[in-house]
């Protein structure tokens, strides 16, 4: 069976490096917000381009923080409307309502899967305050349209980062420093991944960063001196660790992935199949390879049949998750569609020219 993800193979290469760094952190004797965590962030903002990292504990909680941490510079406040991809993952909008804002769906480009700027347009009201823009599955969502949206009408434009690590736009700039603030995930399952929970915040502000600081470690500026009402998102010391030696090999894999992705891209040629719409390599790092297919359960248990392990991302739209069925009666047609056709093929660093070849082969005899 070819795996959809086999993380303890994807991880073994950097096993020495791992063994390594742990001993030196088991010694350390520090295990909350220690050295790596400060050089962690010292070197995902240069990566990404940015003045400031935040290290914290998820991505769900990166996002979160930075729309807290708007509330607590008094640029958002409850109920203020965030737009937001209604097909993203369900982590987008609980941060949004979490902090007390109030989520707006709206539909996605179905060739790219990326928020619709036109659609953006329709959605934006007297009480809208930001858009939530989401690089689903790797890929940039539309730059310079929503730059242009967010200047137009005075919102903030905060990227959902967490599929596209080291997404580089046409201008130079990278996912994380496309935006007034970024949250990213590094779920054991994205690019750069840790080995546990943890994600990061990336912005060019200082304002938003200090507050940010401070609100992901109970508030506090000393031990027991408290100026806010914060939270305890911290990054651990030894996801930290194991972070920044993946972070040095990020770029190396994301070539892999964008070759795994290029040889589906012309190889697979089922006419029962719709392949993802991408025109830049640069702007996409695939975190997922995601097809469409009128007959997507059909040909999920037709590959599973046939040795070739493969994932729905995401069964169900969060407008129709019981979470929010307060909002299960908005019109959403082809947020619908996308999610009862996609189906995500494995790619990964981990996979073998033979694996790739037979998942083509397989395809294209359906």
């Amino acid at each position: 069976m070819i795996k959809f993800l086999d993380l303890k193979a994807l991880n073994h290469r950097f096993e020495t490096e791992f063994k390594n760094e742990f001993e030196i952190f088991l010694r350390s004797g520090t295990y909350i917000l220690g050295e790596h965590v400060t050089f962690f962030e010292k070197e995902f903002a240069n990566y990404c381009g940015t003045k400031y990292c935040i290290g914290v504990s998820s991505g769900l909680d990166a996002l979160q923080l930075i729309f807290e941490a708007y509330k607590v510079l008094g640029i958002l406040k409850k109920g203020d409307e965030v737009i937001v991809p209604a097909n993203t993952y369900i982590a987008s909008v609980l941060a949004i309502s979490n902090a007390g804002l109030k989520p707006v769906l709206v539909e996605p480009d179905i060739e790219t899967f990326n928020i619709n700027p036109n659609e953006v347009l329709k959605a934006i009201t007297s009480k809208t305050k930001a858009i939530l823009g989401v690089h689903l599955y790797g890929q940039l969502y539309n730059v310079e349209a929503l730059e242009t949206i967010s200047k137009q009408h005075n919102l903030l434009l905060i990227e959902d980062a967490a599929q596209a690590h080291g997404a580089k736009f046409v201008d130079g700039r990278k996912a994380g420093n496309l935006s007034h603030a970024s949250a990213f995930s590094f779920y054991p399952t994205k690019n750069l991944g840790a080995l546990g929970d943890a994600g990061a915040i990336t912005t060019n502000d200082f304002e938003l960063s200090e507050v940010i600081f401070k609100l992901r470690n109970y508030g506090r500026i000393t031990t027991y001196e408290n100026n806010l009402k914060g939270f305890n998102c911290r990054l651990d010391e030894l996801q930290a660790t194991f972070l920044r030696i993946k972070l040095k090999y990020l770029d190396k894999d994301n070539k892999k992935r964008k070759a795994v992705a290029t040889y589906y891209q012309e190889h697979i040629n089922s006419k029962s199949i719709v392949l993802p719409a991408f025109q830049d390599l640069n702007q996409h790092v695939f975190h997922l390879f995601v097809i469409r297919s009128n007959r997507r359960n059909e040909l999920k248990d037709y590959l599973y049949k046939n040795g070739i392990e493969t994932l729905i991302h995401y069964p169900i739209p969060i407008h129709k998750q019981l979470a929010y069925k307060d909002i299960s009666n908005c019109v959403l047609p082809l947020t619908e569609q996308i999610h009862i056709e996609v189906l995500s093929l494995p790619l990964n660093t981990a996979l073998t020219k033979n694996q790739i070849s037979n998942i083509v082969s397989v395809i294209n005899m359906f």
